[in-house]
């Protein structure tokens, strides 16, 4: 990994007091009704320790640094916002409305969402947030297994209440999605990153490097895409930040959702 600069000057000369203004930390795209929030650039430590409760193998810490601030959507994508883009509504669960997540697409069905919107703003870049880039947001600085800490409650977060984590109390089942951040948000300001709906990556689902890396993107051919985040249908342990769960890209599911991201204007990375 490149060497970190955290001494290098910013806008020290007077002729730089332009590239200084504040930097927006909220922006709505027009016609679908997103609404991103700008994560900054950043380092974490991406996986779980061997004492967490429910860990998986997989989970190998390892460090991380997200050298490009991103904007990520605050919540996850609605019917409503797949609606007015696309015009039609796949949602096996219609009737909870349009503030509720969409569910039931394919990593296909994002892809192709995600042309749709690109050709309407063509200055904008949108895409599927980074397996990294999701954990980064979802930790919003934490270590713990949530952003909450050691315990997620069916308070904070729509998930199955029959099976919490290890020494957590059971809480309720909804059996269903229910509207985007009627639960709240994390420090960071993003809602049901923990629960609701599973979230595509852009990521293919390949073995964790063992040392440090830099704006990671996976690629194996492994013929499986990372999904994150957990649902409603599922318990606790699957809500945790460092959690990995896959499907195929043609795989659909009543808890299978998304969020996006929206590159920052002047940066770019590879797709």
């Amino acid at each position: 990994m490149p060497r970190l600069r955290h001494g290098a000057p910013i806008c020290l000369l007077a002729s730089l007091l332009l590239a200084c203004q504040a930097r927006p930390e909220r922006w709505t795209e027009p016609s679908s009704g997103i609404v991103f929030l700008r994560v900054p650039a950043g380092t974490l430590t991406m996986g779980s320790p061997a004492s967490e409760p429910s860990r998986e193998a997989q989970e190998v810490e390892h460090l991380v640094h997200l050298s490009r601030a991103f904007f990520l959507s605050a919540t996850e994508v609605t019917q409503g916002q797949w609606q007015r883009v696309m015009g039609e509504n796949p949602a096996f669960f219609a009737g909870c409305g349009g503030d509720c997540p969409v569910e039931n697409v394919t990593f296909r069905d994002v892809s192709a969402f995600l042309a749709r919107l690109g050709a309407r703003v063509p200055d904008e870049r949108f895409r599927l947030p980074t397996e990294a880039e999701w954990e980064y947001a979802c930790r919003a600085g934490s270590r713990t297994p949530f952003s909450t800490g050691d315990r997620l409650s069916t308070d904070q977060a729509n998930y199955d209440g029959r099976y919490p984590m290890p020494g957590s109390p059971a809480g309720v089942f909804r059996g269903r999605p229910i509207p985007v951040a009627e639960l709240g948000a994390n420090p960071w300001g993003f809602s049901d990153l923990h629960g609701n709906v599973w979230e595509w990556t852009a990521d293919d689902h390949c073995p964790y490097p063992s040392g440090p890396v830099l704006d990671p993107l996976a690629r194996c051919a492994s013929g499986k895409k990372v999904i994150r985040g957990g649902s409603w249908a599922f318990g606790a342990d699957s809500a945790r930040c460092a959690l990995r769960y896959t499907h195929a890209p043609e795989d659909r599911g009543y808890s299978l959702g998304f969020r996006l991201v929206r590159e920052v204007p002047g940066t770019a990375r590879r797709p």
